[in-house]
């Protein structure tokens, strides 16, 4: 039995994000891991001995993050069907969005200091169900403004039908 098989659809073009979010989620990482790398640095040179091990795991979590953040991104997309929109993410453990026009009920644009620098925002999508709400990290501004207007038009389109 092929294990992809719930993740692999026939004739889907998946739309890749935006590479920048790679650089964005580096150094947000960067950040987050940075001071405390510091702070055991300060500490294991104040201090010495067994404190060293813990700038040392802080320095390897470090670099196993900036090894792992350009696979996410890569494995980021989603496309757009007639009735719904499918988001699929996650490269170990994957996972397949599928949120139909009608059941959509707000899209948001949302972008932090970081990724307003690169150009790039995040589309949320809110349905009925907190279980299926959906983002799409790594959207260039001017992509993510399309798909809000875009999604926003369907998702009326589809709830003016039922």
């Amino acid at each position: 039995m092929d294990s992809d098989a719930a993740f692999d659809l026939d004739g889907i073009t998946w739309i890749p994000v935006s590479p920048k979010l790679t650089p964005v989620r580096v150094t947000i990482a960067a950040i987050a891991i940075g001071i405390p790398l510091v702070a055991g640095l300060a500490l294991a040179i104040i201090f010495g001995g067994w404190l060293w091990t813990a700038p040392v795991a802080i320095a390897l979590l470090l670099v196993w993050v900036m090894w792992l953040v350009p696979r996410q991104v890569r494995a980021i997309g989603y496309a757009e069907l007639d009735e719904d929109l499918l988001i699929r993410k996650g490269v170990m453990f994957r996972s397949l969005v599928v949120v139909p026009y009608g059941r959509m009920q707000y899209v948001e644009v949302q972008a932090g200091p970081v990724a307003r620098s690169r150009g790039i925002a995040e589309v949320q999508l809110h349905t009925a169900s907190a279980q299926s709400d959906a983002s799409i990290p790594g959207l260039p501004e001017a992509e993510a403004a399309r798909l809000r207007d875009q999604l926003s038009a369907r998702g009326e389109a589809r709830l003016a039908g039922l």
